[in-house]
Protein backbone atom coordinates (compact mmCIF):
# COMPACT_ATOMS: atom_id res chain seq x y z
CA UNK A 1 0.00 0.00 0.00
CA UNK A 2 2.73 2.52 0.50
CA UNK A 3 4.25 1.69 -2.90
CA UNK A 4 1.26 2.44 -4.35
CA UNK A 5 1.00 5.84 -2.40
CA UNK A 6 4.88 6.61 -3.41
CA UNK A 7 4.26 5.50 -7.13
CA UNK A 8 1.07 8.05 -7.17
CA UNK A 9 3.06 11.16 -5.52
CA UNK A 10 5.56 10.59 -8.30
CA UNK A 11 3.54 10.96 -10.96
CA UNK A 12 1.36 14.17 -9.49
CA UNK A 13 5.29 15.81 -9.04
CA UNK A 14 6.07 15.49 -12.81
CA UNK A 15 2.97 16.29 -13.57
CA UNK A 16 3.25 19.47 -12.17
CA UNK A 17 7.14 20.03 -13.72
CA UNK A 18 5.46 19.52 -16.68
CA UNK A 19 2.82 22.48 -15.97
CA UNK A 20 4.97 25.01 -14.55
CA UNK A 21 7.99 24.86 -17.41
CA UNK A 22 5.11 25.04 -20.42
CA UNK A 23 4.15 28.54 -19.92
CA UNK A 24 8.45 29.60 -20.45
CA UNK A 25 8.28 27.02 -23.50
CA UNK A 26 4.92 29.52 -24.69
CA UNK A 27 6.73 32.52 -23.88
CA UNK A 28 10.34 31.48 -25.98
CA UNK A 29 7.89 30.36 -29.22
CA UNK A 30 5.73 33.80 -29.30
CA UNK A 31 8.54 35.70 -28.42
CA UNK A 32 11.05 37.33 -30.97
CA UNK A 33 15.20 38.61 -29.28
CA UNK A 34 16.41 41.28 -30.93
CA UNK A 35 19.61 43.32 -30.38
CA UNK A 36 20.80 46.68 -31.72
CA UNK A 37 23.07 49.47 -31.16
CA UNK A 38 22.86 53.33 -31.12
CA UNK A 39 24.77 56.02 -31.11
CA UNK A 40 24.48 60.18 -30.78
CA UNK A 41 27.30 62.19 -31.38
CA UNK A 42 27.35 65.77 -29.83
CA UNK A 43 30.19 68.47 -29.83
CA UNK A 44 31.67 68.99 -25.96
CA UNK A 45 30.24 71.91 -24.57
CA UNK A 46 32.42 72.06 -21.18
CA UNK A 47 35.82 72.24 -20.43
CA UNK A 48 37.95 71.19 -17.20
CA UNK A 49 41.46 73.38 -16.78
CA UNK A 50 43.19 71.86 -13.85
CA UNK A 51 45.80 73.00 -12.03
CA UNK A 52 48.45 72.10 -9.49
CA UNK A 53 49.20 74.33 -6.61
CA UNK A 54 52.79 73.31 -4.41
CA UNK A 55 55.12 75.51 -2.13
CA UNK A 56 58.06 74.48 -0.47
CA UNK A 57 59.85 76.27 2.10
CA UNK A 58 62.00 76.20 5.34
CA UNK A 59 59.03 78.09 7.00
CA UNK A 60 55.75 77.05 7.36
CA UNK A 61 53.80 80.44 7.51
CA UNK A 62 55.61 81.41 4.13
CA UNK A 63 55.15 78.34 2.16
CA UNK A 64 51.70 78.36 2.83
CA UNK A 65 50.88 82.23 1.99
CA UNK A 66 52.97 81.30 -1.20
CA UNK A 67 50.52 78.42 -1.50
CA UNK A 68 47.57 80.46 -0.64
CA UNK A 69 48.28 83.16 -3.19
CA UNK A 70 49.10 81.09 -6.11
CA UNK A 71 45.27 79.39 -5.20
CA UNK A 72 43.90 82.92 -4.96
CA UNK A 73 45.39 84.35 -8.50
CA UNK A 74 43.90 81.51 -10.08
CA UNK A 75 40.57 82.29 -8.57
CA UNK A 76 40.92 86.09 -9.63
CA UNK A 77 41.73 85.09 -12.80
CA UNK A 78 38.85 83.36 -13.07
CA UNK A 79 36.45 85.93 -12.20
CA UNK A 80 38.33 88.52 -14.57
CA UNK A 81 37.26 86.00 -17.46
CA UNK A 82 33.68 85.97 -15.96
CA UNK A 83 33.29 82.60 -14.50
CA UNK A 84 31.08 82.27 -12.04
CA UNK A 85 31.26 80.80 -8.09
CA UNK A 86 30.07 77.29 -9.30
CA UNK A 87 32.17 76.70 -11.76
CA UNK A 88 35.70 77.05 -9.45
CA UNK A 89 36.42 74.77 -7.27
CA UNK A 90 39.37 74.99 -5.02
CA UNK A 91 40.28 72.33 -2.35
CA UNK A 92 42.21 72.31 0.76
CA UNK A 93 45.76 73.37 1.09
CA UNK A 94 47.60 70.55 2.79
CA UNK A 95 50.66 70.13 4.98
CA UNK A 96 53.62 67.94 5.02
CA UNK A 97 56.66 68.35 6.78
CA UNK A 98 60.43 66.97 6.08
CA UNK A 99 62.15 65.89 8.95
CA UNK A 100 66.09 65.33 8.76
CA UNK A 101 67.01 62.43 11.43
CA UNK A 102 65.16 62.99 14.29
CA UNK A 103 61.19 63.56 14.34
CA UNK A 104 61.18 65.54 17.52
CA UNK A 105 63.30 68.15 16.22
CA UNK A 106 61.64 70.96 14.24
CA UNK A 107 60.94 69.97 10.68
CA UNK A 108 63.70 70.90 8.21
CA UNK A 109 61.07 71.99 5.29
CA UNK A 110 57.62 72.15 4.32
CA UNK A 111 55.87 70.96 1.46
CA UNK A 112 51.95 73.08 0.90
CA UNK A 113 50.00 71.60 -1.78
CA UNK A 114 46.75 71.42 -3.09
CA UNK A 115 44.23 71.76 -6.58
CA UNK A 116 42.11 73.98 -8.35
CA UNK A 117 39.88 72.76 -11.09
CA UNK A 118 37.29 75.72 -13.25
CA UNK A 119 34.55 74.46 -15.55
CA UNK A 120 34.54 76.76 -18.62
CA UNK A 121 31.54 76.73 -20.80
CA UNK A 122 33.17 79.34 -23.21
CA UNK A 123 35.51 77.89 -25.27
CA UNK A 124 37.79 81.08 -26.20
CA UNK A 125 38.26 81.77 -23.05
CA UNK A 126 40.43 78.73 -22.49
CA UNK A 127 43.79 80.37 -24.26
CA UNK A 128 43.22 83.66 -22.24
CA UNK A 129 43.36 82.13 -19.30
CA UNK A 130 46.00 79.73 -19.71
CA UNK A 131 48.30 82.57 -21.18
CA UNK A 132 47.28 84.52 -18.37
CA UNK A 133 48.39 81.84 -16.11
CA UNK A 134 51.64 81.47 -17.87
CA UNK A 135 52.72 85.14 -17.90
CA UNK A 136 51.95 85.51 -14.02
CA UNK A 137 53.31 82.21 -13.03
CA UNK A 138 50.53 80.89 -11.39
CA UNK A 139 51.09 77.57 -10.17
CA UNK A 140 51.43 74.13 -12.64
CA UNK A 141 49.07 73.63 -15.01
CA UNK A 142 48.13 69.54 -14.89
CA UNK A 143 45.36 68.81 -18.02
CA UNK A 144 42.96 70.24 -20.43
CA UNK A 145 39.60 67.83 -21.02
CA UNK A 146 36.84 68.25 -23.11
CA UNK A 147 33.01 66.67 -21.69
CA UNK A 148 29.03 67.27 -21.77
CA UNK A 149 27.87 69.15 -19.30
CA UNK A 150 24.07 67.21 -19.29
CA UNK A 151 25.76 63.59 -20.17
CA UNK A 152 22.19 62.09 -19.26
CA UNK A 153 20.34 63.81 -22.24
CA UNK A 154 23.37 62.56 -24.69
CA UNK A 155 22.46 59.23 -23.39
CA UNK A 156 18.93 58.66 -23.59
CA UNK A 157 19.33 60.08 -27.33
CA UNK A 158 21.72 56.91 -27.94
CA UNK A 159 19.08 54.75 -25.95
CA UNK A 160 16.33 56.07 -28.27
CA UNK A 161 18.61 55.35 -31.50
CA UNK A 162 19.43 51.93 -29.93
CA UNK A 163 15.74 51.13 -29.54
CA UNK A 164 14.44 52.88 -32.65
CA UNK A 165 16.67 49.97 -34.65
CA UNK A 166 15.51 47.20 -32.58
CA UNK A 167 11.86 47.58 -33.25
CA UNK A 168 12.62 48.82 -36.81
CA UNK A 169 14.95 44.77 -37.28
CA UNK A 170 12.44 43.19 -35.64
CA UNK A 171 9.42 44.49 -37.37
CA UNK A 172 11.24 43.78 -40.66
CA UNK A 173 11.98 39.81 -39.49
CA UNK A 174 8.38 39.83 -38.86
CA UNK A 175 6.62 41.39 -41.60
CA UNK A 176 8.30 38.55 -43.83
CA UNK A 177 5.63 35.55 -42.08
CA UNK A 178 2.46 38.67 -42.11
CA UNK A 179 3.39 38.89 -38.32
CA UNK A 180 3.53 42.61 -36.39
CA UNK A 181 6.02 43.10 -33.15
CA UNK A 182 3.59 43.00 -30.41
CA UNK A 183 4.24 44.59 -26.23
CA UNK A 184 7.70 44.56 -25.18
CA UNK A 185 8.56 42.02 -22.62
CA UNK A 186 11.79 42.09 -22.08
CA UNK A 187 14.98 44.61 -22.12
CA UNK A 188 18.45 44.50 -20.76
CA UNK A 189 20.31 47.59 -21.44
CA UNK A 190 24.11 49.35 -22.04
CA UNK A 191 24.89 52.55 -22.14
CA UNK A 192 28.56 53.54 -22.96
CA UNK A 193 30.55 56.86 -22.91
CA UNK A 194 33.34 57.28 -25.43
CA UNK A 195 34.36 60.90 -24.53
CA UNK A 196 36.30 62.86 -27.40
CA UNK A 197 39.17 63.97 -24.40
CA UNK A 198 41.53 65.86 -25.70
CA UNK A 199 44.02 66.45 -23.31
CA UNK A 200 47.04 69.52 -23.76
CA UNK A 201 50.31 68.40 -23.45
CA UNK A 202 51.87 70.43 -20.19
CA UNK A 203 55.22 69.98 -22.25
CA UNK A 204 53.47 72.85 -25.16
CA UNK A 205 52.71 75.03 -22.46
CA UNK A 206 56.19 75.08 -21.26
CA UNK A 207 57.69 75.04 -24.75
CA UNK A 208 55.29 78.48 -25.06
CA UNK A 209 56.00 79.96 -21.69
CA UNK A 210 59.90 79.64 -22.48
CA UNK A 211 59.05 81.35 -25.93
CA UNK A 212 57.76 84.06 -23.64
CA UNK A 213 60.63 84.79 -21.92
CA UNK A 214 62.63 84.45 -25.01
CA UNK A 215 60.77 87.60 -26.33
CA UNK A 216 62.08 89.77 -23.82
CA UNK A 217 64.95 91.78 -24.79
CA UNK A 218 66.92 94.44 -22.39
CA UNK A 219 65.91 98.27 -21.77
CA UNK A 220 68.15 101.31 -21.78
CA UNK A 221 67.60 100.97 -18.05
CA UNK A 222 69.38 98.05 -17.17
CA UNK A 223 66.37 95.97 -16.53
CA UNK A 224 64.71 93.89 -18.78
CA UNK A 225 61.42 94.68 -20.67
CA UNK A 226 58.78 92.77 -23.43
CA UNK A 227 59.69 93.67 -26.86
CA UNK A 228 56.79 95.51 -28.60
CA UNK A 229 57.46 94.42 -31.66
CA UNK A 230 57.88 90.87 -31.23
CA UNK A 231 54.10 88.96 -31.55
CA UNK A 232 53.29 85.99 -29.25
CA UNK A 233 52.84 82.95 -30.95
CA UNK A 234 49.16 81.55 -30.05
CA UNK A 235 49.13 79.02 -27.80
CA UNK A 236 48.29 75.41 -28.90
CA UNK A 237 45.19 74.52 -27.43
CA UNK A 238 43.56 71.48 -28.61
CA UNK A 239 40.36 71.50 -30.34
CA UNK A 240 37.75 69.05 -29.05
CA UNK A 241 36.73 65.98 -31.17
CA UNK A 242 32.65 65.12 -30.76
CA UNK A 243 31.66 63.13 -27.87
CA UNK A 244 30.43 59.44 -29.15
CA UNK A 245 27.86 57.84 -26.66
CA UNK A 246 26.92 54.47 -27.87
CA UNK A 247 23.95 52.06 -26.06
CA UNK A 248 23.05 48.50 -26.78
CA UNK A 249 19.75 47.00 -25.97
CA UNK A 250 18.36 43.66 -26.40
CA UNK A 251 14.95 43.35 -26.81
CA UNK A 252 12.39 40.38 -26.27
CA UNK A 253 8.73 41.47 -28.35
CA UNK A 254 5.74 39.25 -28.25
CA UNK A 255 5.04 37.91 -31.39
CA UNK A 256 1.13 39.02 -32.81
Amino acid sequence: MKRIVWALAVVCLSGGIARAQNPEIKFIAETLVVQADGTYKVDPDLATLTFDISSQDKELRTTYDRASQAMQKIVTLAEKNGLPKSDVANGVLTVRPYYEGDRKKKAKSYLVQGQITLKIRDFAKIGPILEESVDDGITDFRSLTYSLADEEAAKQKAVGEAMKRAVGRASAALEQKGQKVGALRFANLDVKQLAGVAEMNVYALRTYATTMESVEVSSGGGGTTRSSNKALPPLPVPQPDKITVSATVQCAFQIQ
